[in-house]
């Protein structure tokens, strides 16, 4: 684990780096030839506002600090292999990282899009999920917003049908691992689906992998960051609730917004959309369980059949109508104490009832894109870089 260079090593480098020596020591002695080298994690933002701070060139206080820290862990003794010592901030290392980038253009795998980020106004700079603590930065302590940015992408979702096949084929990885990666790759295959608003000349669009609910939607609900979240309020009795709201829920990260244990919150719009295929009014709701970053930004509340949107429902009083029951017996609406997410048969869903779920998500499917009320769609995970991990000002590209 390359160490920041923000000063001298710590107890905590300490524990880490022992344990690493401690297991490399022992390697050597059951005959093992062990590489061990050891590098400075020494780009970025960190070294950058160090150097702010203590008034001076951030390539002087930087490559103090690893001469320093370098000093401190020889002092220790730890058996690493300085002739291998790296730094990312030295040429000899970042035009490798820059090479990389290149190819990967090259290939027209490097693209640049503009995409929804964590944004400290204070530090200037984009910051990973876990860069956020109870909506502020967590180095500055400043409110952290959503901003728009025009940034780059490496378009994995070009891989997605290689990994996924080669994540069947390992052997020995736990199974919630596996089901974990699944989730990141985001691979779905689904339908979009025109909602029409009941009051104003505009459609939503959702994206759903299980068509077969479509007659147990009994509301909307539209990401807080999504264009129409305040375009649906303007005009409203509750338009100010609704802009406050998603100035709120642009403090959560979305790691905790995505939470199954978190307690899901929204707010009505004041517009109704209407169901394409039940004919039915639904309340349209800005919700920040809902993501941009997956699907539309807009899903259909299935209360019944979906986990989150269930909790949503019985905070809000809003209508909870089953449209799938097991295939041994009959869900108990008065009886229901979560959703029951299986396939099954359908019911309540007029020409489609008594079709099973796989049946039913192709003959609904068919019958959407028949009749122009959307379209067929494969869909794969979105995340901005600075969503998945420690986020940097890498300016060496």
């Amino acid at each position: 684990m390359f160490a920041y260079p923000s000063g001298d090593i710590h107890m905590g480098h300490f524990r880490n780096y022992s344990i690493g020596d401690v297991i490399a020591r022992f390697k050597r002695m059951e005959g093992y030839q062990v590489l061990h080298p050891f590098g400075w994690d020494a780009f970025g933002l960190p070294a950058e506002e160090a150097a702010i701070k203590h008034k001076t060139h951030p390539r002087i206080w930087t490559l103090n600090n690893i001469a320093i820290s370098k000093n401190t862990l020889k002092k220790l003794g730890i058996s690493y292999d300085w002739d291998r010592e790296i730094a990312t901030c030295l040429p000899d290392y970042y035009k490798w990282t820059q090479w990389v980038f290149l190819k990967l253009f090259e290939k027209g795998l490097a693209y640049q899009d503009f995409a929804l980020v964590n944004w400290c106004p204070s530090c200037k700079t984009v910051l990973a999920n876990e860069q956020i603590e109870e909506g502020k930065c967590w180095r500055c302590k400043s409110h952290v917003s959503k901003k728009e940015l025009k940034q780059w992408f490496f378009k994995i979702t070009d891989y997605a049908e290689k990994l996924l096949a080669d994540l069947e084929n390992l052997s020995g990885w736990p199974e919630n691992v596996k089901a974990m990666q699944r989730y990141w790759i985001g691979k779905s295959i689904g339908v979009e689906i025109k909602f029409k608003l009941e009051e104003i000349q505009e459609e939503l669009l959702v994206f759903t992998t299980r068509a077969d609910t479509i007659y147990g939607v009994t509301f909307i609900a539209v990401s807080p960051e999504h264009p129409l979240a305040k375009k649906l309020a303007l005009g409203a009795h509750c338009e100010r609730e609704v802009l406050n709201y998603i100035e709120k829920a642009r403090l959560k990260s979305e790691i905790e917004r995505a939470s199954t244990i978190t307690k899901k919150d929204g707010v009505f719009t004041g517009k109704y959309a209407i169901n394409p295929l039940s004919g039915e009014k639904v309340k349209i709701f800005t919700a920040d369980y809902v993501l941009a970053s997956y699907g539309t930004g807009i899903v259909m509340g299935v209360p019944a059949h979906d986990q989150r949107d269930f909790e949503f429902a019985k905070t809000y009083d809003i209508p909870i109508k089953i449209v799938i029951n097991p295939k041994d017996k009959k869900l108990d609406l008065s009886s229901l104490k979560e959703a029951y997410l299986e396939e099954g048969i359908l019911v309540n869903s007029n020409n489609f009832s008594n079709l099973n779920s796989k049946e039913a998500i192709k003959a609904i499917t068919d019958y959407i894109i028949k009749n122009n009320l959307g379209r067929s769609k494969k869909r794969l995970a979105y995340f901005p870089p600075a969503l998945l991990g420690r986020s940097h000002s890498h300016n060496s590209l």
